[in-house]
């Protein structure tokens, strides 16, 4: 049976391949997107009034911006960056007295106005590596479901993350499923979310993400014409050599969704590549109950899955994975199981996929038996529980290159980030390790 469903997602495969290549020869993404957008129905973000501590988490933000720029003028650079991201401390515990939907989306509008600290410090040389052709200054990143309609795109790339992931992003708009949808446990850093992929759509993400990438063409521009003129002192190799993708500093990944009530799903994945692509370092899929794959071309097409799979279904998807030579896999969604100590709350009744901590052993397995599988043949991303640089480096470990988190950045904001990424180079200095890319799969190799 399971390989029936594998022959025939590999069949699938193929047809993505054709649409995209057809693609080519057709309509423009702009004529494509602007007959689309008019016959979309409008969906306009329902934002809630601010609470009274709504106001004074803003309040906050807007204090921690004033002050900012009092400090600046008497602090180099780097000193003001770290203080900006340790004074994030402070506010951040605020969020975990709103409501948890509420939360993340005052956090998201933070992010996209600015409001957040930018990083300004450089990366450890030994974080840096290339994957998919593509310079990432660091491995760590932001995965899908934060900001689903990349709304803070350049904001949370400014955090420091070397690269983050929007989505999941749908053809048509729709409102996911009905509030509350989202639960924390705090006791256990964990969360139990059934958003149920509200989306703004496709039409509205690729407006966005166009606008911003024509900002990055006119900032590269501007850039090149001072580094050709006879007072620079920019050489030729310093561009060759710069980080960053289409978005920005890091690298920007765009997660691929279905409508809810669609008739077909390929369609919507087909739609989903022909729309974003240009404005994307890679694109993801999602594989639970429906499996669809991609051949290999630009940007790389990665296939993100669950925990929940049977071996068979892992040792099939490997195969699948290998004689597609798909060029990568992001291990793992959430989890619908509630593991110790989980099960133990009321709460682990709710319906919904499980993310943080609980997550981070079943992912990990999960990792470590996909890069047995795939001979460490294809780059994987290790999601799932991550909340410290030693956990991104069991990650890595285990055979990650690249690690993702989302629920350990909900709770402890973007002082996170740079505490992980510094924890992570001590930890490759501690095992001799002189760059990530050494310790990719070193537990396999030890035990081999």
């Amino acid at each position: 049976m399971a390989s029936r469903f594998w022959r025939s997602a590999i069949k699938e495969a193929l047809e993505i391949s054709l649409r995209r290549r057809a693609a080519a020869v057709g309509p423009s993404v702009r004529q494509l997107s602007s007959s689309a957008a008019s016959e979309l129905p409008k969906l306009k973000p329902k934002i809630p009034p601010l609470s009274k501590k709504g106001r004074i988490l803003t309040g906050g933000v807007i204090g921690l911006c004033i002050a900012g720029g009092a400090y600046v003028s008497t602090a180099d650079e780097a000193k003001f960056c770290g203080w900006l991201f340790d004074f994030t401390k402070v506010i951040n515990p605020v969020f975990s007295l709103l409501d948890a939907e509420l939360a993340h989306r005052l956090a998201v509008l933070a992010a996209s106005h600015g409001l957040v600290p930018r990083e300004k410090r450089s990366d450890p040389p030994s974080l840096g590596l290339e994957v998919w052709g593509r310079k990432f200054s660091n491995p760590i990143g932001l995965a899908a479901g934060f900001d689903k309609n990349a709304e803070a795109v350049e904001g949370l790339l400014g955090l420091g993350f070397g690269f983050v992931e929007v989505g999941s992003v749908t053809p048509l708009p729709q409102e996911g499923n009905p509030k509350p949808r989202i639960f924390r446990l705090p006791e256990e850093r964990a969360v139990i979310n059934r958003y149920g992929f509200n989306s703004e759509g496709i039409v509205v993400v690729a407006k966005r993400l166009g606008a911003q990438h024509g900002k990055r063409k006119m900032e590269e521009t501007s850039g090149s014409s001072r580094a050709s003129s006879p007072s620079s002192t920019a050489s030729a190799d310093d561009n060759q050599i710069k980080q960053g993708g289409k978005a920005g500093p890091g690298i920007l990944g765009v997660n691929l969704g279905k409508n809810k009530n669609s008739e077909d799903a390929m369609a919507d994945y087909v739609q989903g590549v022909h729309t974003l692509s240009q404005y994307a370092d890679y694109l993801v899929q999602e594989a639970r109950d429906e499996m669809q794959w991609g051949e290999e071309g630009p940007p790389p097409l990665l296939v993100k899955i669950a925990p929940d799979l049977t071996k068979e279904d892992l040792d099939d998807i490997a195969a699948v994975a290998l004689n597609l030579r798909l060029d990568g896999l992001i291990i793992s969604n959430t989890t619908i199981s509630r593991p110790p100590p989980v099960d133990q709350y009321p709460i682990s009744k709710e319906a919904g996929g499980l993310s943080g901590k609980p997550l981070f052993d079943l992912s990990t397995n999960v990792l470590k038996e996909m890069y047995l599988l795939t001979r460490g043949k294809i780059p994987l991303i290790g999601c799932g529980g991550v909340s410290s640089g030693e956990d991104a480096y069991k990650k890595i470990r285990a055979g990650a290159t690249l690690v993702q988190l989302y629920t350990a950045f909900a709770y402890g904001g973007p002082a996170l980030i740079p505490q992980i990424k510094a924890e992570l180079a001590e930890c490759l200095e501690r095992d001799g390790f002189k760059s990530v890319q050494e310790a990719v799969g070193a537990d396999y190799r030890e035990i081999n």
